[in-house]
């Protein structure tokens, strides 16, 4: 079976991860179905704490063609265990740290599974620092690819 995996690629470079977790995540059937076709978007999502539950806004899952109408952008509990949202609460409440998906997979046994971290907005200079990294690893790899 292929492997679905929906990237939110600006985070790595927006962001500088501190830790990352595996969250489960409440969906309806019709979002699952279209999950596995790939019709899924985390670029301008974020994660929220209501009380002690974690959610994520803004993650979009298009409307599959079949079925009842889900609704695109609903927010969608997270799911975790008590001591990690304990945890993760605490370190949010440092200035400066945020929680961001990171990807959207399907495990071994075929359930949604999300990728978060907790992380850090990363300021002008470390982004061009790693795009820097970035391109010299880039041009090492053609170098030895050349030999």
């Amino acid at each position: 079976m292929k492997t679905i995996k929906i990237l939110n690629k600006k985070a790595s470079f927006e962001y500088e991860f501190i830790q990352k977790y595996i969250a489960g995540i409440v969906l309806k059937g019709t979002e699952v179905k279209s999950l596995r076709k790939g019709k899924a978007s985390i670029k301008e999502a974020y994660c929220y704490f209501n009380g002690k539950e974690l959610f994520i806004k803004g993650m979009h899952i298009a409307e599959h063609n079949v079925g009842e109408p889900h609704g695109t952008e609903r927010d969608r509990k997270l799911l975790l265990t008590k001591k990690e949202l304990k945890f993760i609460k605490e370190k949010i409440a440092i200035k400066g740290l945020t929680i961001i998906p990171i990807s959207v997979f399907f495990n071994e046994k075929q359930y949604v599974k999300l990728e978060i971290a907790i992380a850090k907005g990363k300021k002008e200079y470390d982004k061009r620092e790693s795009l820097k990294i970035k391109t010299l690893e880039r041009e090492a790899k053609i170098q030895t690819f050349k030999k």
